[in-house]
């Protein structure tokens, strides 16, 4: 073996080490497991998400409308919004990982359309038309009934759609029930009731039934939500606390698109179609989040980076006019804020316990 072979080998194995330390000190990233530095930052973390009282930072990756769902397996799942040149299929997909304890995430793979699909299909064309690159936005996982329902919408005219798995496994063979009727929408979510039929929400507030198989929709749109204002624009959800059905709607502070902080509102009614009550604050700086509930019962909601302005503390807020851009305490990932969800005089209350989150700012224009 050659003198100038040798030294090409040692040289190959110094840069193979320096990636190793480098995984080790940072986590394999989006393509692979998501982890936070080091032992003693995951016992830390742990501890934080134990005591329910502050927001933990949980994921430095850049995961935007991210969405969390605990399983009947113990796993919870998590997908979202993540850079189109992260997927390794050339078609547009849904990425997941899981993880047993909110901290340490594995990597479950990339959930791809059926090889026929009409809305890959379609949305493929309109992107060429438009000379982009089709990618799959705001995208949530529901399991129910013993399957997984995938609804997401794209960077191409709100296109959306729905796929239905055709077992337990998040990485099952998946079909396209609805085909193109899903049509266009905004943050699309699912919502099931008691009686076990599954509604559709979007475009904050807007419902539609759907049939019980996932075979197509029961009914038409029905626009929802409190009378005295609009909910919000975008990252609508529900849940069902007590009797009360809690709609949840995102919105700017100031009521204009990108001006303010990126909030989470919220109203009540006694029935899915309402009468609802006046809008609500439910946290700041937690829009487009969706409250889940952990394995211990408690809730909590998902923050992220929503701004191209740089990182500020409640204390630089304080000292400014936050209306004329979009501002921010989250750093660029993911983090968790605990909330308080009670029931007082039969009324549903939320609440963030961590009071940079808890209360609206001075540029609120909703008084409260």
């Amino acid at each position: 073996m050659s003198f100038n072979l040798i030294k090409m080998m040692i040289e190959r194995m110094k840069k193979r080490i320096m990636v190793i330390r480098l995984i080790c000190l940072v986590g394999i990233g989006l393509s692979g497991t998501l982890t936070i530095s080091n032992a003693q930052q995951k016992e830390n973390t742990l501890k934080a998400l134990e005591r329910h009282e502050d927001a933990v930072y949980i994921l430095q990756e850049n995961i935007q409308n991210p969405f969390i769902q605990l399983a009947p397996d113990g796993f919870y799942y998590l997908t979202g919004t993540i850079p189109a040149n992260l997927f390794s299929d050339k078609d547009p997909s849904v990425k997941f990982w899981r993880s047993k304890d909110l901290v340490e995430w594995e990597t479950v793979g990339e959930v791809t359309y059926p090889k026929q699909s009409l809305f890959v299909k379609e949305l493929k064309d309109a992107a060429t038309k438009r000379n982009a690159k089709p990618e799959i936005l705001s995208p949530k996982a529901f399991y129910i009934a013993n399957r997984w329902v995938v609804v997401h919408t794209s960077n191409v005219l709100k296109m959306s759609n729905m796929m239905v798995s055709n077992s337990q496994d998040i990485k099952g063979d998946y079909t396209e029930p609805f085909g193109l009727d899903v049509g266009f929408q905004t943050d699309p979510a699912v919502f099931v009731d008691d009686d076990g039929a599954p509604w559709l929400l979007s475009f904050c507030t807007q419902v539609r039934r759907i049939k019980k198989d996932f075979s197509g929709f029961d009914g038409n749109h029905r626009l929802i939500g409190p009378k005295n204002r609009q909910l919000g624009f975008e990252g609508t959800s529900m849940l069902k606390i007590g009797m009360k059905y809690v709609l949840f709607g995102t919105s700017w502070s100031t009521d204009i698109y990108g001006k303010g902080t990126y909030n989470l509102y919220y109203t009540t009614a006694d029935s899915i179609l309402g009468p609802y009550s006046p809008r609500k604050f439910a946290a700041r700086f937690v829009g487009n989040g969706i409250p889940f509930q952990d394995k211990n019962g408690r809730w909590w909601v998902t923050a992220f980076h929503k701004t191209d302005q740089s990182v500020v503390t409640i204390g630089e807020l304080k000292g400014i006019d936050a209306s004329d851009a979009a501002y921010t305490i989250n750093k660029p990932g993911l983090t968790l804020v605990p909330l308080d969800i009670e029931i007082m005089n039969d009324e549903v209350y939320v609440t963030a316990k961590d009071s940079r989150y808890r209360y609206p700012g001075k540029e609120e224009v909703q008084q409260f």
